[in-house]
């Protein structure tokens, strides 16, 4: 029975050739991202910035925000966003961090209740101070240094060294188009955020490393084929698994996106994109930039041929 097959085992796509768009795209992206890093800034969650965020269900009717906008703020715990989502009445809202410690957190979310609990059911409490915050400010960026370091270095020694910088520059520039997508959309940058990101960082190694390794393979194979065709010819011969791996992950994080709910929706929507990313990484980014490296420097020549190559001398 003859297997299915999205991409026809005879593809000959010029992927190479398209690295005249695929850089200037990723490099103007790139320079947006800095841009925004620099102006605009992560819209950090509870989990970094502190606070309280509070998710409620109105029991009945519909949703005044504006009334309840002006409750909350009339709180005395300064501005408090106040956003609908979902499409059942649900509304968020986020108290700023409040000076006392602990004790001030605790004492919003006692007032919340006291005000809204008759007209609400809460759904959800989450409060942070500013000692755990900012521990979950370090550990989180440590955890996110070490594992992209651990990451690097793994393909440092997993590849010779021309096909490493390829490697670490294709992981590295997914890891920028991916913070872009959260200065982009501002969508919440929180825990769920840095396990995305290390999500992607694994996705993109492990999309890289197939390519890579069968450039590898045909580079001990056809010693004379000029570097463009036999990256084109690496691209093409893995183009069928790479399709099979994206096209069954984005159907998986499509309906992770419209069932999962809001609790899950951020980290598949970045997932979703980081797939877009890390496949699109692989074909006109990370496998191009072999072009200006010489991947056959270093490369001993089998012993078949040098013996070959002996016997042809002395005759």
């Amino acid at each position: 029975m003859r297997l299915l097959r999205i991409v026809p085992d005879n593809t000959k796509f010029k992927f190479v050739w398209f690295r005249r768009y695929s850089y200037p795209l990723s490099a103007a992206y790139s320079v947006l991202v800095l841009v925004l890093f620099m102006t605009v800034g992560l819209n950090f969650g509870i989990d970094f910035r502190g606070g309280t965020l509070i998710e409620m269900q109105v029991k009945s009717g519909q949703i005044e925000i504006g009334q309840l906008r002006q409750t909350a703020n009339g709180l005395g715990f300064g501005e408090v966003e106040v956003q609908e989502f979902g499409s059942g009445g649900e509304v968020s809202m986020r108290f700023a961090l409040q000076p006392g410690g602990e004790p001030a957190q605790q004492q919003v979310v006692v007032q919340a209740r006291e005000a809204f609990g008759a007209a609400y059911d809460f759904r959800r409490v989450e409060t942070v101070g500013p000692r755990v915050s900012g521990e979950l400010v370090q550990a989180g960026t440590l955890g996110v240094v070490l594992a992209i370091v651990g990451v690097l270095i793994y393909l440092w020694f997993r590849f010779e060294m021309p096909l490493a910088i390829g490697a670490i520059l294709g992981t590295l520039h997914d890891i920028v188009l991916t913070l872009g997508f959260f200065l982009i959309t501002q969508l919440e940058f929180n825990l769920t955020s840095i396990a995305a990101i290390l999500t992607i960082v694994g996705y993109s190694l492990n999309e890289t490393v197939v390519v890579f390794d069968r450039t590898r393979e045909l580079l001990r194979r056809y010693k004379s084929m000029p570097i463009p065709d036999l990256l084109d010819l690496s691209v093409n011969s893995t183009l069928s698994r790479t399709a099979m791996t994206a096209t069954t992950s984005v159907l998986s994080l499509i309906a992770l996106v419209v069932f999962g709910g809001t609790a899950i929706e951020g980290f598949a929507l970045v997932m979703l994109f980081g797939v877009v990313v890390c496949t699109y990484s692989a074909m006109f980014v990370s496998t191009p930039i072999l072009l200006y490296v010489d991947v056959r420097s270093g490369r001993n020549v089998p012993v078949e041929e040098k013996v070959a190559a002996d016997a042809k001398a002395r005759v």
